[in-house]
């Protein structure tokens, strides 16, 4: 199963290790471990919190055991999150294949990308959702910035950004 969430990529793997840290090593609850993150990642929101609890569980960086949440014994290497990307994380298939298309020439924008996966947007957020067309374009920029994070995006440099925001990019150097 894929999720959904895409949070804001953070600078560096290092700052990822920091969210990976907030979440305990005992087993706690969502509630437990939202609020935990809430409060050592100095999040705004309990939605922000489980959407980077549900994250860092698609790139097998928290597992989640019968008695709640748990701090998996897994670093946030480069290798591990590119495989949690491309395994556990929604439309990351479409966005590896059209990042492969692009070219310096006509890179690959959020905008392109949200164009190219519309289609694969559950039924379920654009009924529940009005604006979720701003709401996906702005996760097709996140998940560009995650896989640029990794070395699986790179962003072109004097392309201008798109009009939705953030820069255009190329397939990386690990894809």
């Amino acid at each position: 199963m894929r999720l959904k969430p895409v949070p804001e990529p953070p600078a560096d793997l290092d700052a990822l290790r920091e969210y990976q840290r907030a979440v305990p090593l005992v087993p706690g609850d969502t509630d437990d471990c939202c609020a935990r993150l809430r409060r050592r990642r100095d999040l705004p929101d309990r939605q922000t919190a489980n959407d980077w609890l549900a994250f860092l569980r698609a790139l097998g960086l928290v597992e989640e055991t019968a008695r709640g949440f748990v701090r998996a014994d897994t670093e946030p290497t480069p290798e591990r999150v590119r495989e949690g990307l491309r395994e556990g994380v929604l439309l990351v298939p479409e966005a590896l294949a059209a990042l492969r298309e692009a070219s310096h020439d006509d890179p690959l924008t959020p905008d392109d990308l949200f164009a190219a996966t519309r289609d694969r947007v559950p039924r379920h957020d654009r009924a529940r959702n009005p604006e979720w067309e701003t709401a996906w374009r702005d996760r097709a920029a996140r998940l560009l910035g995650w896989l640029a994070l990794v070395d699986l995006a790179a962003p072109v440099d004097g392309a201008p950004d798109s009009p939705g925001g953030g820069p255009a990019y190329v397939a990386g150097d690990a894809l």
